[in-house]
């Protein structure tokens, strides 16, 4: 079942080519990977797709439902590039953060609140729950955006490079996250990244962007130094480490 669907998707600023002629779909249990240099046009993708750009050319669906009639915005779930840049002083508590990812206003409060308190154990940030954002780590920073994002229980959940100034350590605790919500909570989950660096086992397959559009089903194909060449425009010898 496609739960995103993208077909002949242009996108141009005066004049200006940042999309071309892009199709693919994303399948309803995917764990893709949108990967491509900086500037290449990933996070316009992204953001055209969930409507908040204007001015494209080509069609979208979200759901089987046009992009102009979707309303359902509960069913999916988005951590932008950058949110972790809070003033330490902005007087929000984490669980207040997390609350305002809530769109299901019918909820009772004791079933909600229960949520809230699942997902915070689900994500190890339970003891953050009075602390200021400000306060907070990088990478606690970046799970309690995610909390935020799942808050309303979307069904398909994107995130545009969570990995920025976040140490490796952290990355790979992002990982075994994203894996079980992917896998036991059978949500959809999208990781648009430039660092290829990134892409590990749990996806399940990735699109390429440069403007254009290379898809490759299988992850493995994006260590392919023709991929590379394609997509980043770079000539390439790339080694690959298994640990």
């Amino acid at each position: 079942m496609s739960i995103v669907e993208v077909q002949n998707l242009n996108f141009e600023i005066d004049d200006l080519v940042i999309l071309k002629n892009i199709t693919f779909s994303i399948q309803k249990g995917d764990y893709l990977a949108i990967v491509g240099p900086n500037g290449g046009g990933k996070s316009t993708l992204i953001h055209t797709i969930l409507g908040l750009k204007r001015g494209y050319s080509g069609n979208i669906k979200l759901f089987n439902t046009p992009l102009q009639k979707f309303r359902e915005w509960h069913r999916i779930g988005f951590v932008p590039q950058r949110v972790i840049e809070v003033d330490k002083k902005f007087p929000i508590s984490v669980y207040e953060t997390i609350q305002l990812g809530e769109r299901k206003r019918f909820w009772k409060r004791e079933k909600k609140n229960g949520y809230i308190d699942e997902v915070m154990e689900r994500l190890k940030i339970a003891h953050l729950k009075n602390r200021l954002i400000g306060e907070l780590s990088g990478g606690e920073k970046q799970r309690v955006m995610i909390a935020r994002a799942l808050i309303s229980q979307p069904e398909l959940l994107i995130l545009d490079e969570p990995y920025t100034g976040i140490d490796k350590e952290t990355q790979k605790e992002f990982y075994a996250i994203l894996h079980n919500l992917n896998r036991k909570k059978r949500i959809t989950i999208v990781l648009i990244t430039h660092d290829i660096g990134v892409v590990e086992d749990s996806i399940t397959s990735i699109v390429s962007v440069n403007k254009e559009l290379l898809k490759s089903d299988n992850p493995s194909n994006i260590f392919n130094c023709q991929v590379m060449r394609e997509v980043y425009g770079i000539d390439s010898h790339l080694i690959e480490h298994r640990h």
